[in-house]
């Protein structure tokens, strides 16, 4: 199969890139290709809304605001001129994507709505109720098909060809048949999203993100960026960590432990529930430290998210998914008792390094979206920047794939990796296995949740970090797939993506013991403090042809804000 640009990736970043690359060029074959079907991606989960410097609700709003909120959330690790351009483009973007159909909630004078939202100065977050993720992806799956885009629905990405100068291909399975393919191509943006189920029973991540687009890339000998800061959201439901939207607090909710206290006066007096959420999930965790949470019969320990005092008009209208999923989760009404919450593991920071053009060291791929650290989210995203980010540059990534594979021809030759996966996934269906899949991720979510959580130190990590490569070992010694049929096969599917978690995994725990310091979402207890003396450094992972790791510093741009001390 050839295909001159081949987006992987099907959520908010790869839709709007392959809708800006059939745009830029309409002869050019260009296919999306997706584990699941489009409007299944990860992007539907996204509730709150979307970051532009609009002004409709306080006309004192700017870009320039929009820039300076997003650097000092990211507690000055975010690369400064690309958190510009980010935030310049971002009102161009919006009205495009009005134009393309996506239903903004409104002002009573007809412009698109904004709502306050955590570490921001201005009311900018713009929405379409609590489901901003869900009528985007839509609306942009819907422009695609309009546009003539393909699609390889239900494909599985294994790994990437390339000549150590270019890209030649990916290898993927046809879920559907089994069969693995090799696609030439002289273009791919990889656009796979997070890889927060490395933390598995304690995320609000859907199970899909798994990280596939970054181990491919790591394995293809592409450095990984960042991979320590991973956000914990402050608001999961209590018992599946299903994701409580941060417009909840933006609407007017309020955090209280078992006091009934609004403990985040204590924290952040300026911004209360609405500090950044970094400070809120420590905040949270610490009540529950300090034995001022709540605690359920089976162990779980959390505090409450009060919209009680909201009123049901306003629930009913602004807040409808998440008084159903309260309901349907928690067996409670938002509307007369308040919604028990703990945090979640929700959004990767780190991810596949480019540069502002979406650009990876290798020539023709690319990366954008969740899956990409470009950085504009440092060591902390605000709310409201994700889907921001993912269409910003999405649409770059587009443009500049097609230029590339305008210039360019395709490389005859897979490098050998068709033959190396088939044989891989052939003794994977042949192993007997001896320990259980299911099991594994269990253990793999517990490792990671307790000695690299919300707060970490060295003993815990270090113990933490024994016990994942004895799981990687363990998995690689004893886990087969125990369907054997071709079609449909979901055990094999699982149990690839597992491994690409083990990987994952592996970057984000080496990367966090040789941080130590505490920034945005990496708190260490031995080392609280921020320390831009030695530690003001992006960390650059690559993997070497023995499986260890090389660790590199890579500079921040600080160009246009000093670093200061962190205060809301």
């Amino acid at each position: 199969m050839n295909v001159d640009v081949l987006i992987i990736g099907a959520g908010g970043a790869g839709l709007y890139a392959a809708l800006s690359a059939v745009k830029e060029n309409k002869d050019l074959n260009i296919a999306v290709l997706s584990k699941v079907y489009p409007t299944r991606s990860h992007t539907g989960a996204a509730q709150g809304g979307i970051n532009a410097a609009l002004a409709n609700v306080d006309p004192s709003d700017n870009e320039e605001l929009h820039t300076f909120d997003t650097i000092k959330g990211s507690d000055y690790l975010a690369d400064q001129e690309a958190v510009k351009y980010m935030c310049y483009e971002a009102p161009k973007i919006i009205r495009a994507m009005e134009h393309m159909g996506v239903p903004f909630s409104r002002l009573n004078n007809g412009k698109i709505a904004q709502r306050p939202f955590g570490g921001a100065s201005k009311d900018r977050t713009c929405y379409s109720a609590d489901k901003m993720g869900h009528v985007m992806l839509h609306t942009l799956f819907e422009q695609c098909i309009k546009e003539g885009v393909k699609f390889l629905n239900e494909w599985f990405l294994l790994n990437i060809a390339h000549n150590g100068r270019r890209v030649a291909g990916v290898s993927a399975i046809n879920i559907a048949t089994g069969r693995v393919n090799f696609i030439k191509t002289k273009a791919i943006i990889l656009a796979t999203g997070g890889h927060s189920r490395i933390y598995w029973g304690y995320t609000s991540n859907a199970l899909g993100c798994t990280g596939d687009g970054s181990a491919a890339a790591l394995r293809a000998g592409l450095p990984l960026k960042d991979m320590e800061f991973l956000q914990f959201h402050p608001t999961g439901l209590r018992k599946s960590a299903i994701l409580v939207t941060e417009a909840a607090r933006g609407e007017g909710g309020h955090l209280l432990n078992n006091k009934g206290e609004r403990f985040m006066q204590k924290y952040a007096p300026g911004k209360m529930e609405l500090a950044p959420r970094d400070l809120v999930s420590r905040s949270i965790m610490g009540e529950i430290r300090e034995g001022r949470g709540f605690k359920d019969d089976e162990g779980r320990e959390y505090v409450h998210l009060d919209l009680t005092h909201l009123g049901s008009e306003k629930i009913k209208e602004r807040l409808p998914q998440i008084r159903e999923l309260a309901i349907d989760f928690e067996g409670i009404d938002p509307i007369n008792e308040p919604i028990p919450i703990k945090p979640t593991a929700h959004y990767a920071m780190g991810g596949i390094g480019t540069n502002i053009k979406c650009e990876t060291e290798i020539e023709g791929i690319y990366a954008a979206g969740e899956a990409q650290c470009v950085s504009v989210h440092g060591a902390n995203r605000l709310g409201g920047n994700s889907l921001l980010d993912i269409v910003v540059f999405g649409h770059i990534a587009g443009k500049e794939a097609v230029r590339y594979a305008e210039a360019t021809n395709f490389l005859n030759n897979d490098y050998g990796i068709l033959e190396k996966d088939k044989k891989f996934i052939s003794e994977l269906m042949n192993k007997q296995s001896k320990e259980t899949l299911g099991d594994m991720r269990v253990e793999l979510g517990e490792i990671m949740f307790k000695h690299f959580g919300v707060f970490k130190n060295e003993k815990e990590m270090v113990e933490g970090y024994e016990k994942l490569k004895n799981l990687i070992d363990r998995a690689n010694k004893n886990l087969g797939v125990v369907d054997k049929s071709k079609v449909f096969n979901i055990d094999l599917q699982s149990t690839l993506e597992f491994f690409n978690l083990l990987e994952i995994a592996n970057v984000l725990a080496f990367a966090s013991l040789n941080r130590k310091e505490s920034r945005g979402s990496f708190y260490r207890d031995d080392y609280p403090k921020r320390d831009d003396e030695h530690y003001l450094y992006h960390s650059i992972i690559r993997k070497k042809d023995d499986g260890s790791f090389d660790y590199q510093k890579g500079e921040v741009d600080i160009s246009l804000y000093e670093p200061a001390e962190r205060k809301y």
